[in-house]
């Protein structure tokens, strides 16, 4: 059964409800977009703007993309990237690619002219629809790409001479569903990877993965018809769009809200009444950090409807959950770990209810399998650290066009995800690092992470990231890039004094006040750090990956 049946059942059974809202706060006028396809709604008290859409438009405008790709001969196993914003088009163009049997091709938004041109390349991209932000960055390689690929403009003001109009293209498609036969097995998406080794490589799933993303995402969350899922990060992921999934299987609405400012996480989940939250590690962090200093008095708003905060993308300080629960001890935790390779959300699951394993990541979520293993791939004892390996219906069907990388990492249906980890006694798993990221110093193993949670522990600071730095005589020694909240201070002095309890070897070795970067999925960025700090380390822990 693909997917798309879930949005042809919502259109049936819940056509006029709304089921996607799209928020910006950042826009604060009243503002009036004539577009025909979709149903617009004037902004409430002139602030935030604001759209949305029903379910029977939603699958409306999937139909009319959908036909509209068949009339241009498109089928299953081409490709159509979309390279667009957050925003009300996005999941209808997404869909309306599934329908045809083809396959989608998310893009990411912060992606150069150069990314952009490799990822088409590698993908073999033969329709790109792509929004206003990216104009520019298309422009060097637009007689290039219309070479390879028809380009599709969705966005506002005047469509570039490079490309054809999307509203002029769809107005006129039919509707209806084109019925188009889709296997489980049928290839249905390509993601990219993170790219922290070089350019991304391409990630291929089948229609059985993003089934079961939506079913593991409902059986461990719980969505129902009258959820509202408040959705901030890039639909171009697979997390943020996986845990969407939850409520298109529900018929819920959802809200793209953009922006991740504290102020307006909060008042989206007061105007929308959003139950539902998805948040990354920094944006958790910047909300408690606002209510903490009083930038945000939680006595304006009515936050009655907020049952479930989870988290994702990267491990979770358990200092953290602790400050949410204070603040916030009526909310419902959960961590989900996935990787794109296993189809975003929950491959390895906490769940409410094991609150008391804070700073785990869980264990084998719905459908999923989990083990340990060594380098030789034998499964360690309960409690050694070795690489988790994951399997279950959601691991991608290969790295597209790149056989080695896929003979790596897959091993007998096992996905290799690259991430240490050990077991406790109840079976729960603690990621311990990346396994590049694993710092030999003077022949002992260090974790960053467990260092990294250990100095969050500082009230000063506001984030934190450990590298291994070349050493002459070590090898390696590791470094603390830490970030300090507003109104603070800190100095070196003060964290190596704090660091005594700790283990001598673990110590951070150098001290860096700076900020630390974060990708758009909230993981920070260490290759851009080991780049700015130590070139050396960058190039030999790449050649290791």
């Amino acid at each position: 059964m693909p997917i798309t049946d879930f949005l042809e059942r919502n259109s049936e059974l819940y056509g006029d409800e709304v089921c996607l809202v799209e928020l910006n706060p950042e826009i604060q006028e009243k503002r009036y977009v004539t577009w025909k396809e979709f149903s617009l709604t004037e902004p409430k008290r002139s602030a935030p703007f604001r759209r949305e859409i029903t379910w029977s438009v939603f699958n409306e405008k999937a139909n009319r993309f959908a036909n509209l790709l068949i009339s241009r001969g498109i089928g299953k196993d081409d490709k159509v990237a979309i390279l667009m914003m957050n925003c009300l088009e996005w999941l209808p163009i997404y869909f309306g690619v599934l329908k045809t049997g083809a396959i989608a091709v998310p893009f990411n938004f912060r992606y150069d002219t150069d990314e952009i041109d490799y990822c088409a390349e590698l993908a073999e991209v033969d329709i790109m629809v792509f929004g206003s932000a990216f104009i520019g960055r298309l422009e060097p390689i637009a007689d290039k790409l219309s070479k390879q690929c028809m380009l599709i403009y969705s966005g506002e003001g005047t469509c570039p001479s490079f490309a054809e109009n999307y509203i002029d293209l769809t107005a006129n498609e039919s509707s209806q569903n084109p019925n188009i036969e889709i296997k489980d097995s049928d290839n249905a998406a390509i993601y990219f990877s993170s790219g922290t080794t070089g350019f991304p490589k391409a990630i291929l799933h089948n229609h059985e993965s993003l089934m079961h993303s939506a079913k593991c995402e409902q059986a461990h969350h719980g969505q129902t018809h009258d959820d509202v899922f408040l959705c901030i990060p890039p639909l171009y992921h697979t997390g943020a769009k996986m845990h969407w999934f939850g409520s298109l299987i529900s018929g819920g609405k959802a809200v793209l809200l953009k922006g991740t400012k504290p102020e307006y996480v909060i008042q989206a989940v007061h105007n929308e009444r959003c139950t539902i939250v998805w948040l990354l590690v920094p944006w958790a962090q910047d909300i408690l950090d606002d209510i903490d200093s009083g930038k945000i008095d939680l006595a304006k708003y009515d936050l009655s409807c907020w049952r479930l905060m989870h988290i994702g993308a990267q491990p979770v300080p358990p200092s953290l959950i602790k400050r949410w629960k204070k603040v916030f001890p009526k909310h419902d935790y959960d961590t989900n770990y996935g990787l794109s390779e296993s189809i975003g959300p929950g491959c390895v699951h906490l769940g409410v209810e094991n609150i008391n394993k804070v700073g785990a990541i869980g264990v084998a979520g719905y459908g999923w399998q989990t083990k340990i293993v060594d380098t030789e791939g034998n499964e360690v004892k309960q409690g050694e650290i070795g690489e988790l390996c994951v399997k279950g219906p959601g691991v991608m069907t290969c790295y597209y066009r790149n056989e080695e990388a896929t003979n790596e990492c897959l091993k007998d249906g096992w996905l290799f995800t690259g991430d240490m980890a050990k077991q406790d006694e109840d079976g729960f798993i603690f990621l311990v690092d990346r396994k590049k990221d694993v710092i030999i110093s003077g022949g002992e193993n260090i974790y960053p992470v467990q260092i990294e949670d250990f100095l969050r522990q500082m009230d000063a600071i506001k984030d934190v990231a450990v590298i291994g730095m070349p050493d002459h005589r070590l090898g390696e020694i590791s470094a603390a890039i830490i970030e300090i909240k507003d109104g603070y201070t800190l100095t070196e002095d003060e964290v190596n004094e704090f660091c005594l309890k700790i283990a001598r070897y673990k110590r951070p070795r150098k001290i860096i006040f700076a900020d630390i970067p974060r990708n758009p999925t909230g993981k920070i960025e260490k290759p851009v750090l080991r780049k700015m700090y130590c070139v050396d380390n960058l190039v030999e822990k790449e050649n290791e990956s």
